[in-house]
């Protein structure tokens, strides 16, 4: 009963983290498209509470449940996809914490902005860029977690 509590949990959250990575990106970059500073203001204050209310929590109960998994169904943590699963996860996480900085200080530009009516800051594009660029090596990191997580393969050594 346990491990499938952890397996649904673990399946679970990797979805949630996925999803709202996905969702949060196309929710900026769609506002940012508009050209509307009120719009972009409104998206990116909601980017980062959706990232503190779904990815952030996902993104720890992702290894948490990962690991007990592995323990439970009897894989050495040293195996090789195991391993190279904690790599690509840190590279999305190493991506995604300055993300969230980049984020948030987006949100108070923006905000900044619309009060003011005024257009975007360059700082603004610059963090965008910036913003777009980490979000790549995340996602193609998450990729590669999930399928090490699904295919597991055997490496000859």
């Amino acid at each position: 009963m346990l491990h499938q509590l952890l397996l649904v949990t673990h399946v679970f959250s990797s979805c949630v983290l996925f999803a709202s990575g996905i969702m949060t990106a196309l929710v900026l970059v769609i506002s940012r498209l508009t050209g509307s500073v009120r719009e972009i203001a409104l998206a990116a204050r909601r980017v980062v509470r959706s990232d503190w209310c779904l990815t952030c929590p996902s993104g720890v109960i992702q290894p948490v449940t990962g690991v007990w998994l592995a323990i439970m169904d009897g894989y050495s943590l040293l195996s090789p996809w195991l391993v190279l699963t904690y790599a690509a996860y840190v590279v999305a996480a190493l991506c995604w914490f300055p993300v969230v900085g980049l984020q948030i200080r987006m949100a108070r530009e923006a905000e900044h902005a619309a009060v003011r009516d005024e257009p975007l800051p360059s700082s603004f594009q610059r963090a965008f860029l910036w913003w777009f660029v980490l979000g790549w090596p995340a996602f193609v990191g998450l990729v590669v977690v999930f399928w090490l997580m699904v295919s597991k393969p055997v490496f000859a050594g």
